[in-house]
């Protein structure tokens, strides 16, 4: 037994013992509204206060609560997902110091400091993304990184700009003449975090990291990071002119591209990753209604299913020879049924199934867009990304679950492994119960009562029948198209957003390379450098050469000739 008591063994009864511990707190504070602020003043400069700050509030130890429950679940699974890899140790380090600066960041509501989770995040993703060291790994974690430092910067320039209220307290910012542009600087920074549009195409990129560390990061930490940020800074960013409309404008778009391109993709991790990118559009489109608690009611209920798909992804592609396209899978409920019934959990959770979490907090969602003044296009966008969302759920399952078997079956059934099923039940019945739990705490904070007509109200519960509908009648259509068109070729690249991140800039710094290259390495240096010194002592030794034979030949000749005319006057 001793032998099977990994580091990542370890890790997880940490993680969820904490987990277990802080879940009483957190409803003993939510229930008494109670908010805890230490301040540590460090040092003054230019009347300007340099503190470090920790907030305890219903917010930051709930979200802590969730994302140590997931990272413990994550961690129980890495002991049988990773226990072949030699290096497991490295493995749960990296993953420990990834929720370390994922707690950072939700306990500390001080700008700079607020760098330390900031900045955490972004390194040790990069860390783990090219933890399969390989070219293709590396690529990924370069586009991953580099959309990140975007954020980073934006978070560095708003540090700037708030020196003018000589503090960087996040609950007590207030209205100064750079507003405008603070509040456009903090918007960027959780727009390239949460991977909204034109940031969106790390996301499904980070997908060469291990699968617990994908089931860590699109769930409950470094995609979160960004909708997190603007929930705590929102009484803030809501003063400010056309940010909502903004940001419910890229969120639509970000919502409902991910949503037709999840449709188009075969890779079932990608799949995954592109129904997240669907769902954090969700998120920050509910932020651009106004409505900050229920965006982090949708986050909590999507954190807990998200990680169960991954894992349960996980499973089927660990015990299919590697294999992440669905169009190879088949038969899959006869062979795991412990992981497809759990798959299926998570699936109908994420549509927005009736009774399952992710149905309190989308249909709330959805709902309140049809109370609000919004903008007609934008509810018919919003409606057509959830019936995409029903539809790409459906179609995965159809093409792995339940199509005829077109691989050769399962080599190594892994249903009998303990950590697997305990973790993928933990999550399961969060999945099943946290949205009923969770709709009584969060209901309090919701704007006012909800009165719609009832085909408004049944709105929702159509539009997710549609999907599954047109799903059902199409999949076998999509199934057989080999072709990829220039349309296909559009929506599975993201609408080009995939090519344009990383080829333009990739290809201006080669053709500057080259052309430096060519200029200076094989132009000037060649000249003026060791080459061309070569050429010319090479070239210089060649003329002193002929010059030397030249006058030993002169003076060869003009000795002859001396010698000829003294022997010419001799005899005379």
């Amino acid at each position: 037994m001793n032998s099977k008591l990994k580091s990542s063994s370890i890790s997880s009864i940490f993680l969820l013992s904490y987990s277990i511990m802080l879940f009483p707190v957190s409803i003993m504070f939510f229930l008494k509204d109670i908010n805890v602020i230490l301040e540590w003043d460090i040092f003054y400069l230019s009347s300007c206060s340099m503190t470090f700050m920790f907030i305890f509030d219903p917010i930051s130890l709930s979200f802590s609560n969730i994302v140590c429950l997931i990272s413990g679940c994550v961690m129980m699974f890495s002991s049988s997902y990773m226990s072949h890899d030699p290096f497991l140790k490295r493995f749960t380090w990296l993953v420990m110091l990834f929720v370390l600066s994922m707690n950072l960041l939700v306990f500390i509501p001080s700008l700079p400091a607020l760098l330390l989770g900031w900045d955490g995040l972004g390194i040790v993703s990069f860390a783990l993304v090219i933890y399969y060291q390989n070219m293709s790994s590396l690529g990924a974690g370069m586009i991953t990184v580099l959309a990140n430092r975007v954020g980073d910067v934006m978070i560095l320039i708003s540090i700037g700009m708030l020196v003018l209220q000589g503090h960087w307290s996040i609950i007590s910012m207030w209205d100064h003449h750079l507003t405008m542009w603070t509040g456009m600087a903090i918007t960027l920074a959780a727009m390239t975090k949460s991977a909204q549009i034109p940031f969106s195409s790390w996301l499904p990129a980070a997908m060469a990291a291990p699968t617990p560390v994908s089931a860590l990061v699109h769930s409950s930490t470094l995609v979160t990071a960004g909708v997190f940020l603007i929930i705590r800074f929102f009484p803030f960013l809501d003063n400010v002119e056309g940010f909502k409309s903004f940001l419910l404008f890229t969120s639509v778009l970000t919502l409902l591209m991910a949503g037709i391109g999840a449709n188009f993709e075969n890779d079932l991790k990608k799949i995954i990753a592109l129904s997240t990118l669907s769902q954090l559009g969700v998120m920050m489109m509910s932020l651009g209604m106004a409505m900050p608690y229920l965006a982090l009611f949708h986050l909590y209920t999507h954190a807990l299913f998200k990680a169960l798909l991954f894992l349960c992804a996980g499973m089927i592609i660990h015990n299919s020879l590697n294999t992440q396209d669905i169009r190879h899978m088949g038969l899959l409920f006869s062979q795991a049924p412990l992981t497809v019934t759990c798959m299926n959990i998570a699936n109908l959770s994420l549509c927005g199934a009736p009774f399952l979490s992710g149905f309190y907090s989308k249909d709330l969602i959805l709902e309140i867009s049809l109370n609000n003044p919004t903008n007609t296009i934008m509810i018919l966008l919003i409606f057509l990304a959830t019936g995409m969302t029903a539809a790409y759920s459906l179609r995965l399952s159809l093409c792995s679950l339940w199509s005829p078997l077109k691989n050769t079956s399962f080599h190594s059934k892994q249903e009998s492994d303990p950590y697997i099923n305990w973790a993928v039940t933990i999550l399961s019945s969060a999945a099943i119960i946290a949205g009923f739990m969770l709709q009584n705490i969060f209901l309090m904070f919701s704007p006012l009562p909800i009165i719609l007509p009832s085909n408004l109200k049944m709105l929702t519960m159509f539009v997710i029948l549609m999907g599954f509908f047109l799903s059902f009648i199409l999949w076998d259509m999509s199934f057989e198209m080999k072709k990829t068109g220039k349309i296909k070729f559009f929506f599975t690249t993201m609408w080009f957003l995939a090519l344009i991140s990383a080829q333009p800039l990739t290809k201006f710094s080669m053709k500057l390379g080259t052309s430096l290259m060519k200029s200076i390495d094989l132009g000037w240096l060649e000249i003026l450098g060791g080459q061309g010194m070569v050429h010319l002592t090479s070239e210089m030794t060649f003329k002193n050469q002929n010059l030397q034979i030249k006058l030993f030949n002169f003076f060869i000749f003009f000795m002859l000739l001396f010698v000829l005319l003294i022997i010419k006057f001799s005899l005379a």
